[in-house]
């Protein structure tokens, strides 16, 4: 039951995360291998990204 809760919360992380990288600024090229990166490494790729990933290039409030 836990490790199916687990699954779906890497599942939604990672939708988000290429989500973020399909939106960014970066070139395609970029975009390409960040994707293949979360698909990939679903944890690992994610936790990456997240450190040193694009950034979405919709503007934040601070």
């Amino acid at each position: 039951m836990f490790s199916a809760i687990g699954g779906l919360i890497v599942l939604a992380l990672d939708i988000w995360a290429i989500v973020s990288i399909i939106s960014s600024s970066a070139s395609t090229g970029s975009k390409v291998l960040w994707t293949l990166l979360v698909l990939i490494l679903p944890v690992l790729g994610f936790i990456i990204w997240l450190i040193a990933g694009p950034r979405s290039s919709a503007p934040h409030k601070a």
